[in-house]
């Protein structure tokens, strides 16, 4: 099933592109394709940087407040891809990437790989010298629901935060 997803990706994704590049060139001229092609990329950087720096803003807050941005990690990845599909030329790809970054559509992919990944992203982390000017611990519930969750968290899923070593 995987390859068949990955032949119609590579193979097919790209002649549906040439093809809808073609017939757009045939309705508006081939150098305002060419321009319509780059304004879309520059919009869907820009768009990507602002969502970008909004969910690094984010994740920074839950950190400092101990909390694990495990919604907005996703959300991160998700921005970044949509990138990715932004600067391949193409229409479709553009729309793609473009329903990436906006938040209702994010939320509703977000919330589907959430429940596919559930059972491999585990029940806790601990992260080893948290917080600024502290020593110890802090434990992350990912799993509120799932009672006993913070008593594992502590087991092997330990994590060093960069910098927990050093004298403040």
């Amino acid at each position: 099933m995987v390859y068949v997803i990955l032949a119609l990706l590579f193979v097919v994704g790209p002649i549906v592109e040439l093809y809808l590049i073609i017939q757009v060139s045939h309705v508006i001229g081939g150098w305002q394709t060419v321009a319509l092609l780059l304004v879309e990329s520059a919009i869907g950087a820009w768009l990507m940087k602002r969502q970008g720096r909004g969910i690094w803003r984010r994740i920074q807050a839950q950190l400092r407040d101990h909390r694990l941005p495990q919604a907005d990690l996703v959300d991160g990845g998700l921005i970044i891809f949509a990138g990715a599909l932004m600067l391949t030329p193409g229409f479709l790809t553009d729309l793609l990437g473009f329903g990436l970054l906006i938040p209702p559509t994010r939320a509703v992919v977000r919330r589907a790989l959430l429940a596919r990944f559930r059972h491999r992203l585990g029940s806790g982390f601990t992260f080893l010298g948290a917080g600024r000017g502290r020593r110890g611990s802090a434990t992350y519930d990912t799993t509120a629901r799932e009672p006993g969750a913070r008593e594992r968290a502590g087991r092997a899923d330990a994590v060093e935060l960069p910098g927990a070593d050093r004298p403040r």
